[in-house]
């Protein structure tokens, strides 16, 4: 184990709420999924330059978790993302969608210029964050387990409709939540781009699969998506040999570790799942 995993271990509940106080704890949650904060983002000037729809996504309520994927709050996208923030053990949820047509093609995107993470890189076909609101925990009157990795992956299908829709117009209902599988987690960290970035990630990630019709109609948000490409498994391992291409790192790692296994099994996922948090750390 790394002295970093070591460190994220060593953080409780209590040493994460009294680390940053920006934390709300959960019992303290109102169900908006946006900060509340009184000072406009657009004014920060850590975000001074960026995209204004992009910097009001910075104030999007992530939820804060410890090192065994147990929420312990709400955290703005701003301060989950802020790499000074990560290297000191803050970490927070998120999922990866990897869409698959009926010929066995995965649907890539290419992340907008006007994204503050990860700008221009390639990656799999949604990678986002569930809200720290009742729905995208996966928590209701009758599913009450905070917890419960069933309701987790529940809320986490939930987040991933909503950001299939944000930023590739595909509509809802052509990605009902019984059609996702989901495979496993993954927890990594990484800068955005250079190691000295400002920014970076520092997810358990949600692994989830998603088959599909072969015309499934998309309506890229432009201000998300710069490109996307249906690519065979083939044409991916090409795409990692041009040297003009860059692909976000979470991405990287899984196909070095995961996807192609998967890829190769697709009538079959059953035999990946794991309730296990796979440290690529």
């Amino acid at each position: 184990m790394s002295e970093y995993e070591n460190l994220v271990k060593s953080l409780d509940k209590s040493a994460i709420l009294s680390k940053w106080s920006e934390v709300t704890p959960l019992e303290q949650i109102s169900g908006i999924p946006r900060s509340a904060g009184s000072e406009s983002s657009s004014a920060d000037e850590f975000l001074a330059g960026h995209d204004e729809e992009q910097i009001r996504l910075m104030e999007e309520l992530c939820i804060v978790l410890d090192y065994n994927d147990e929420p312990v709050g709400a955290g703005t996208k701003k301060l989950c993302h802020i790499m000074d923030n990560i290297n000191e053990g803050l970490l927070h949820r998120a999922f990866l969608v990897f869409l698959f047509n009926e010929r066995g093609e995965l649907l890539l995107q290419q992340r907008a210029s006007e994204k503050i993470t990860f700008a221009d890189m390639w990656t799999n076909t949604c990678c986002s964050h569930p809200l720290c609101v009742p729905s995208e925990l996966g928590v209701s009157e009758t599913k009450r387990d905070i917890n419960s990795l069933e309701n987790a992956v529940a809320g986490a299908k939930v987040a991933a409709q909503r950001k299939l829709d944000h930023e590739l117009g595909i509509a809802i209902r052509d990605v009902p939540t019984e059609n996702f599988d989901y495979l496993t987690r993954i927890h990594y960290k990484s800068p955005s781009g250079a190691k000295d970035s400002k920014w970076g990630e520092h997810e358990i990630d949600y692994i989830l699969i998603l088959k599909t019709k072969n015309d499934i109609p998309l309506n890229p948000n432009w201000n998300e998506v710069r490109d996307h490409k249906w690519v065979t498994a083939d044409k991916l391992r090409e795409m990692f040999e041009d040297s003009s291409l860059v692909f976000t790192p979470w991405f990287k790692l899984i196909c070095q570790s995961f996807l192609f296994k998967w890829w190769d099994n697709l009538s079959d996922l059953t035999q990946f799942q794991d309730d296990t948090i796979h440290r690529l750390l």
